[in-house]
């Protein structure tokens, strides 16, 4: 049995994703995990480590099991331990060809958000809307546009005046080296700068993959985005649905097919994450098959309830397509993400990307490169995490006390949830959202016009979208729109 965890950024002000695996109990589990962190580069010389009491607390193990496993670390040579210091990575322990030393961001204390008091079923979404709870984008007024900016500032102040002519199509080796060690660090990526292309968003990645470096079929959750089932119709490639149930999409199912999109960390939109056993077999489908994974993380960073997913790619890299971008954790409005692609694909999705036009901004990508350098990104996040889970609470806790018939899945991690209804009131309830002002979609919007699977009521609620000020009012509208018990 593996067992996963981030160890809290509350406590350290950085995530950091380990595996425990393998026999010899705790102690040597965790002896393995950093050993291994160190060896593959994922924590670099000087790297701090998190004090025995934050790791013990994480990983519900006694503090000495931690303290013992340090030590171990440091007879070898692999830590060192000074007062005042605290445990380290040994100066002496090379990284791999291409990473660049750098500590992880230290914490800064920061207070937690405040918490106020207690298609065919698709909205048209009028842009006058009151109450916005659409899935899919962040609040807007929390971007750190302080933050931001010093980020900006010292990107270019700080860059080769190379940056400013013609570029890399692969993106700025900046952000890509930034981008390698936080996915490794954070997501448990495995990866070297020289596999990531940086691209707009899980869109453009789809058009630079689809259909000139990939062919259909493709097979898709059985739930998903419809926008982007377009775009592959318009690309001339077929997807093919998959079943759902609580266990995330039923892989053993699999056909013909050569590739799959998936959303393993937390299915969209139905919520959960790819069951262990299903993450192995759809590994050992892409091996037998000669196949491709699509791996969309597209709100990797947010969990509340559960120990999180490490990425499907960290199972076998040259297997998984693993697709992200900021337009969860950030803002839609900056046009950045990445592929981090098996090596066979690299050369051809340069090829594609081609014209200048299709690239990123470089000043944007410098400035998120600093961005997470600086501990920034780290500390956005941390404090995001906080008022969605804050939002989420309120949710909960507003449908119990005016709507109990109503249940709420899909809640241990994202920016939204689903609200399961009665049989035959999804389309009622939508229409009773819009004349109330509350912009919403239906959960029989996002199923695949093929899928056979049962088809229950539902709506799609993204608590992350309002204003801070603005959610309270929200939730009252949305609780007066839903069916009565």
């Amino acid at each position: 049995m593996t067992d996963s965890w981030v160890n809290s950024a509350e406590r350290i002000g950085a995530d950091l994703h380990l595996e425990l695996s393998g026999p010899g109990g705790r102690r040597a589990a965790l002896t393995r995990a950093l050993r291994e962190a160190v060896r593959s580069g994922r924590l670099a010389p000087d790297t701090r480590l998190p004090p025995y009491r934050s790791l013990a607390a994480d990983l519900g193990i006694a503090r000495n099991t931690v303290a013992d496993a340090y030590a171990e670390l440091v007879a070898e040579g692999w830590l060192t331990a000074r007062q005042g210091s605290g445990t380290r990575v040994a100066a002496g322990v090379a990284p791999p060809p291409g990473r660049r030393r750098r500590d992880l961001p230290a914490p800064v204390p920061e207070k937690a958000a405040p918490h106020a008091p207690g298609s065919p079923h698709t909205a048209s979404h009028p842009s006058g809307s009151p109450h916005d709870l659409r899935q899919g984008t962040p609040d807007a007024s929390s971007f750190p546009r302080a933050a931001w900016l010093a980020s900006y500032r010292r990107a270019l102040q700080q860059a080769p005046n190379e940056a400013f002519g013609p570029g890399d199509p692969a993106g700025r080796v900046e952000l890509r080296e930034a981008l390698a060690e936080y996915l490794a660090r954070a997501r448990g990526v495995r990866v070297e700068p020289g596999r990531i292309v940086i691209c707009s968003g899980f869109a453009h990645a789809l058009r630079l993959l689809f259909p000139r470096v990939l062919r259909g079929p493709l097979a898709v959750e059985s739930y998903g985005l419809g926008f982007h089932r377009e775009l592959l119709a318009d690309a001339s490639v077929r997807t093919v649905p998959l079943p759902l149930d609580e266990d995330g999409a039923r892989v053993g199912e699999l056909g013909r097919e050569r590739a799959v999109l998936l959303t393993p960390a937390h299915q969209f939109p139905t919520g959960g994450p790819l069951h262990a056993e299903r993450r192995a077999a759809v590994i050992d489908w892409a091996r037998a098959r000669d196949g491709v994974i699509l791996e969309d993380d597209y709100d990797g960073e947010f969990r509340y309830d559960r120990r999180p997913v490490g990425a499907l790619q960290g199972l076998d890299p040259e297997r998984v397509v693993h697709i992200g971008s900021v337009s969860k954790s950030l803002s839609p409005a900056l046009r950045l993400g990445w592929m981090v692609l098996p090596e066979r694909y690299v050369d051809a999705v340069l090829d594609v990307k081609g014209e200048r036009e299709a690239w990123a901004g470089v000043p944007e990508q410098l400035a998120l490169a600093d961005f997470i350098d600086s501990g920034s990104y780290d500390r956005h996040v941390r404090r995001m995490r906080q008022r969605y889970r804050g939002r989420r609470d309120r949710l909960v806790t507003a449908l119990a006390e005016r709507a109990p018939h109503v249940e709420v899945t899909g809640i241990a991690a994202g920016l939204h949830a689903v609200l399961r209804l009665p049989p035959g009131t999804e389309g009622r309830a939508v229409e009773a959202a819009a004349r109330r002002g509350v912009a919403l979609d239906g959960l029989a919007g996002f199923r695949h016009p093929e899928a056979v699977m049962s088809a229950p009521d539902g709506l799609v609620v993204g608590y992350a979208t309002p204003a801070e000020h603005a959610y309270g009012a929200a939730l009252e509208a949305l609780c007066g729109a839903l069916p009565p018990g």
